[in-house]
């Protein structure tokens, strides 16, 4: 009987390597393929970035012969450098105060919680659904009126309130899944209020705030309806300087693609040096 048992259970074994076996295959080449479908724009657009405007229209093929034309036309057209500065500072001034505003906030949600705490979280969400050019109108006036248009604090206080609600969140989630204990003893050793973000609660969650900053530099160096709206010429980020190359001739293509890929190049490096803290972070808490 023990012999029979064994030589059937065997059988059986080797029949769910083999279907573990295909079904890690079948998820490989499916990942791969989701992935491959999502980056052939950017690689297509890369490409095109280095062909003539009449090849780029005309020559829609993988087969051609590079050239610098096109990046040699957008950098004498215009200062990409004042650009990309331009950005940058928004795009980290921005995320600086989101989350100095929504460290503390998130903090009072998740363990000083009330009866209303839900029905705000809610709300700020809900935000987000507002259709932008809904309050254009206001939002241009208001800057119009105190001198913010065309300036860099006025993109930095746009785009802090745009990438709030979403920073609140995460960080209300990431503060959620610590254990309340370690908090608890840090008051009963006499930590205060400061001291207990400072010195428990920020280094514990740091992954799940470095991967909140991240992804409100990103989308705050993607955004391109509120740059395009509210400034012209000193405080435009890479975004509207993507926008200049379109005009009433028509568009460049190829001048177009190179002027794509030179703006979002710094985020993809900055995107692919830290996938791992990224992938750390809005993973955090999930596995205990």
């Amino acid at each position: 009987m023990t012999t029979l048992s064994s030589k059937t259970a065997a059988p059986r074994s080797v029949t769910g390597w083999r279907s573990a076996q295909t079904k890690r295959a079948i998820i490989t080449v499916l990942g791969w393929s989701i992935a491959l479908v999502i980056f052939f724009p950017i690689f297509w657009m890369i490409l095109t970035g280095f062909k003539t405007e009449t090849a780029a229209i005309a020559d829609p093929t993988l087969i051609f012969s590079p050239t610098l034309e096109s990046y040699q036309a957008v950098q004498a057209r215009s200062g990409y450098a004042r650009f990309a500065l331009n950005s940058v500072a928004v795009a980290f001034g921005s995320t600086f105060f989101a989350l100095l505003i929504a460290i503390p906030c998130a903090y009072a949600m998740a363990f000083l919680p009330t009866k209303r705490t839900k029905g705000t979280l809610l709300w700020m969400l809900s935000t987000k659904m507002l259709p932008s050019v809904g309050v254009l109108v206001p939002i241009y006036l208001i800057f119009r009126d105190v001198g913010l248009l065309d300036t860099r604090t006025g993109l930095i206080i746009i785009y802090t309130l745009m990438n709030l609600p979403i920073v609140v969140w995460m960080l209300y989630t990431f503060f959620k899944d610590m254990p309340k204990d370690i908090l608890e003893a840090g008051r009963m050793d006499g930590a205060s209020t400061l001291q207990e973000v400072f010195f428990l609660l920020l280094p514990l969650t740091l992954p799940g705030i470095a991967s909140t900053g991240l992804l409100s530099i990103i989308l705050s160096w993607n955004e391109a309806f509120w740059s395009l709206n509210l400034t012209s010429s000193k405080a435009a980020p890479l975004t509207a300087y993507i926008a200049s190359f379109s005009s009433p001739e028509g568009l460049f293509w190829a001048k177009l693609s190179a002027a794509s890929t030179m703006a979002i190049a710094p985020i993809l490096i900055l995107g692919w040096m830290t996938q791992k803290q990224m992938v750390r972070g809005l993973t955090f808490g999930a596995v205990k």
